[in-house]
């Protein structure tokens, strides 16, 4: 018996070493080409995932990118991040090549763990799911469309005020943030206004959010068996939703052009079928990631710059006041106010600026090519930092001083400034963030000063930035009823 166990244990660590040595040899084959960018590609499967995540945790996301640039070059780097190999394109003219070559050289890329939280892509892919995205989202996200939801944004906010500020002392920034770009995003895309509905959708959105772009391992209790669990919830949720939608729109109760859920379930294909609930549902949680959790970490990053500046609050308060006073008594926010809010949106691209809500993103080679005299193999990830142009004192001067005069006239050079993409591969929802951002800060500045409690919060970023401690401030409210 000893002997067999012997045996048994020799060959399990046999095993063992074989399938080590054979993911050392795949890893390293995927080096293996000539003039490959330069870089280190770490540990196989592990690659510099540990330390890519790891310096966003020490509140220094930049550090990844700024310490590879420096060893290796100022163009291109190698490294290896999430099982794959990935060449990371650095300053304007690597996210010039990227945005310019979208679907000619380079496709949209997302890791694994998306494609498993939202099954519907498993159909297609999920860079055919952006692209069919890229295509619905225009006519309601442009500037012309969003006009008529510019009054919902200021209901909407007051009303955040109201229930989540009001007769309160202290408060937490950060997740209050997130409670208004939610709120907004269900009334917007889904025309569901219940707060009590809305809150029924906050857990679980926030359990799927933190985990989809978590390391992938689907046992209970990880934050991807939650944020698949979590997906689960909210698409039943969503169906509830689609199918009443289906009969008012029979009905004549709803309009074909009332929300993107509408147009989602009357538009139709180049072969005229309509997209079935599962897909629907799956766009929609897509959007509402999309449209709540960057808005409210840049929401929340502004508060925290008020606090700080004194004389930065001061000129965005006077310019918040101005519009409010020129206002009658009950009469909401309008395209012509927005348009009159510069200095108020050059406050929040300066805090986008230091502080980006996105700090990039993957593409995919789509064929071999080069790239700043380098080989980038077909299938290669290709990753664009905004870290690599926005901390750089190469394009903004000064890059650690707060200075929203950086926006004024033509503000910063191409593609330097890019929290929203840049060239085709803009953000279609940059306009309906600009607008909820600004009801955001003409309501908060109206009702009050505010102090940090906790003057030297660290920011952490897993992968997306955060005050670690949620940004509790003290609130000083005005003595003029707004």
């Amino acid at each position: 018996m000893e002997l067999f166990f012997c045996y048994f244990f020799l060959g399990f660590l046999l095993l063992i070493l074989l399938s080590l040595q054979i993911l050392f040899y795949k890893h390293r084959s995927l080096f293996s080409s000539a003039n490959l960018p330069p870089g280190r590609i770490g540990w196989p499967l592990v690659g510099e995932t540990l330390e890519f995540l790891s310096t966003g945790w020490q509140g220094h996301p930049e550090k990844f990118v700024f310490d590879r640039m420096v060893k290796y070059s100022q163009e291109c780097f190698k490294t290896s991040i999430l099982g794959e190999p990935v060449a990371y394109f650095c300053g304007p003219t690597g996210n010039k090549f990227l945005f310019s070559n979208e679907n000619k050289l380079v496709t949209t890329w997302w890791p694994e763990a998306v494609n498993k939280v939202f099954p519907s892509s498993l159909q297609t892919n999920s860079k055919e799911e952006s692209i069919k995205m890229r295509k619905l989202l225009p006519q309601f996200l442009k500037a012309e469309a969003l006009q008529r939801y510019i009054g919902i944004m200021d209901t909407i906010a007051q009303r955040h005020f109201a229930s989540g500020w009001e007769n309160k002392e202290e408060v937490f920034v950060f997740p209050l943030a997130k409670r208004y770009t939610f709120w907004l995003a269900c009334h917007i895309f889904l025309s569901v206004e219940d707060p009590t509905h809305v809150a029924r959708f906050a857990d679980p959105f926030r359990l799927l959010v933190s985990g989809v772009i978590s390391i992938p391992i689907n046992f209970p209790g990880t934050p991807f068996n939650k944020a698949i669990k979590a997906a689960e919830f909210i698409r039943k949720e969503l169906i509830l939703i689609i199918n009443q939608r289906k009969i008012d729109l029979a009905e004549k109760k709803a309009t074909p052009t009332q929300d993107i859920l509408s147009h989602m379930l009357t538009k139709t294909d180049e072969n005229g079928k309509h997209m079935n609930e599962m897909d629907i549902a799956d766009k929609i949680l897509g959007l509402l990631i999309g449209g709540h959790d960057t808005a409210s970490i840049v929401i929340s990053f502004i508060v925290k710059y008020l606090a700080e500046l004194p004389h930065v609050y001061d000129a965005v308060y006077e310019e918040q006041m101005e519009i409010a006073k020129s206002k009658a008594a009950g009469e909401l926010l309008t395209w012509e106010d927005m348009q009159k809010m510069k200095y108020s949106w050059n406050v929040a691209c300066e805090v986008m600026r230091l502080i980006p809500p996105l700090q990039g993103a993957f593409r995919e080679a789509m064929a071999d090519f080069k790239y700043a005299g380098f080989n980038i193999p077909k299938g290669w990830k290709l990753y664009w930092s905004a870290y690599s142009t926005h901390q750089n004192p190469q394009y903004f001067a000064e890059p650690d001083k707060f200075d929203p005069s950086r926006f004024e006239g033509s503000g910063p050079a191409p593609y330097t400034y890019v929290p929203f993409g840049g060239g085709p591969r803009m953000c279609p929802g940059k306009e309906y963030a600009r607008l909820e951002i600004l009801a955001f800060m003409h309501n908060v500045v109206k009702r009050y000063k505010f102090e940090k409690i906790i003057f030297d919060e660290k920011i952490i970023a897993n992968p997306f930035p955060k005050p670690e401690k949620g940004l509790p401030i003290r609130l000083i409210p005005h003595n003029v009823k707004v």
